[in-house]
């Protein structure tokens, strides 16, 4: 038996965060915590260290639950640093990661790298691990309009010799323009090598001034809409997300981060 055979339900190549999540996945441009999973170009720009944690249920069922807990941490010379860890399934089947990576900013352009180390395991066949790098850039084009690009286990690393089993590799490029302060409109393309490409996109909009966010998106190759909300009160921001698929059912997303008081960075 395959011991990654169900691998594509789980997260090697899902993005976090429930702002993604709920912008229809389409977040290789968004500059946040979560893009140190999504495209960890993206932590270049963040000015205070972080800390974050996601949950999310698929479909209603536990043994599709994910948990991660990401942090970030700014330098003046030497870039952002991050470190992600997560878990998805259950008992039976189950996939975890443990991730370190770094970005720098230079002017409007944004370099990214990162390793992570996945094990995969399932029960009566037991576990394999593999490293996986990946890498990303983020750049303003042109005021307002920003570029993404994001290549995730560029390596193509190997689990099993059975039947060359490999984790994901994904490619994505994408799009954001903001028309206007309080619109964010994003859109990209994400194919893995092995399966049809997809199209995804989605929209933000600050409702309260800096507090308050609303969003939606779609994903063409689930059909799945999206739809969500994120609050901010001084240091922590709350977001939420809900998806359906009209023949799978709902998902849940939930992501808290926290930003520390800035300080004099390294």
């Amino acid at each position: 038996m395959s011991i990654i055979s169900t691998s594509a339900l789980g997260q090697t190549d899902a993005p976090f965060g429930a702002r993604a999540a709920a912008l229809g996945n389409a977040s290789v441009t968004l500059p946040d915590l979560w893009a140190l999973h999504n495209n960890v170009a993206g932590i270049g720009s963040l000015q205070q260290a972080q800390l974050g944690v996601y949950a999310e249920n698929r479909f209603g069922m536990r043994e599709l639950s994910t948990v991660a807990l990401l942090a970030a941490f700014p330098t003046i010379k030497y870039g952002v640093y991050g470190v992600s860890f997560s878990r998805f399934g259950d008992e039976l089947y189950s996939q975890q990661h443990l991730g370190v990576g770094i970005a720098h900013k230079l002017g409007q352009f944004s370099l990214g790298a990162k390793l992570d180390v996945w094990q995969i395991a399932v029960e009566g066949y037991g576990s394999q691990k593999a490293a996986a790098v990946s890498v990303g850039g983020q750049a303003e084009v042109i005021p307002e309009l920003y570029f993404g690009a994001y290549a995730s286990n560029v390596n193509q690393a190997k689990l099993a010799a059975f039947e060359d089993e490999r984790l994901p590799t994904i490619m994505k490029a994408g799009l954001a323009y903001r028309p206007y302060r309080k619109l964010l409109i994003t859109a990209e393309t994400e194919k893995n090598i092995d399966h049809d490409a997809t199209f995804k996109a989605g929209l933000e909009y600050q409702a309260l001034e800096e507090k308050l966010y609303l969003r939606s998106g779609f994903t063409s190759l689930t059909n799945m809409f999206t739809f969500g909300a994120g609050f901010k009160a001084r240091h922590l921001l709350v977001d939420y997300a809900f998806g359906n698929t009209t023949l799978l059912g709902n998902s849940h997303h939930l992501s808290v981060s926290y930003l520390f008081i800035k300080r004099q960075a390294i």
